[in-house]
């Protein structure tokens, strides 16, 4: 192999992953009506947090897609729960493994009971929907957010995160009871 040939052909297999990247299109958090794989069943929730997308299934093989925003590395969660309760404009206190992590960032509720009233400032945004397994309260939630711009990244307590209007859009179709997957 000739120089020259060696040099353009490492130019253009290091161009690649860039080319590739550039045919997908930059990341669209707007709700949009998709494919999906037809093993998941109506109603459903699926999340895939490594894309940042959570797929609310509405027949065989079509779902409508959301942007979220993710938990950091080590915080997400992964696994099945259903939606046992939905609220409007919730309450939000933080966890106590969160003020554990970061009593700086959290100190007005060390020792007390004490919980941020719902509204604009809220960081559970306008609705939640509250994971479960089994009965029992995950503590992960489905939330809208006062961070729009966290919507894309893996920046949260292990939340999923949805701009509020989304966030709104999904409490209204989907019942108690749903089944969530986040791969």
């Amino acid at each position: 192999m000739r120089r020259r040939t060696f040099l353009a052909s490492s130019l253009a297999a290091a161009a690649l992953p860039h080319a590739l990247s550039a045919q997908a299109g930059a990341y669209d958090p707007t709700p949009q009506e998709v494919s999906i794989k037809r093993q998941y069943q109506p109603g459903q929730l699926l999340i895939l947090p490594r894309s940042h997308y959570l797929y609310y299934v509405t027949s065989p093989g079509r779902a409508i897609r959301y942007g979220v925003g993710v938990g950091k590395a080590g915080l997400e969660f992964t696994g099945t729960a259903t939606i046992d309760v939905k609220k409007e404009w919730p309450t939000w206190r933080p966890t106590d493994e969160m003020i554990e992590r970061d009593p700086q960032a959290y100190k007005r509720f060390i020792g007390n009971t004490d919980a941020q009233p719902g509204g604009p400032s809220n960081p559970l945004g306008a609705r939640a929907l509250y994971l479960f397994q089994n009965g029992k309260d995950t503590y992960f939630r489905i939330h809208g957010t006062n961070q729009p711009g966290s919507i894309g990244r893996s920046v949260s307590n292990g939340c999923i995160r949805m701009l509020n209007e989304h966030v709104k859009d999904l409490y209204e179709r989907v019942p108690l009871g749903t089944k969530v997957t986040v791969l």
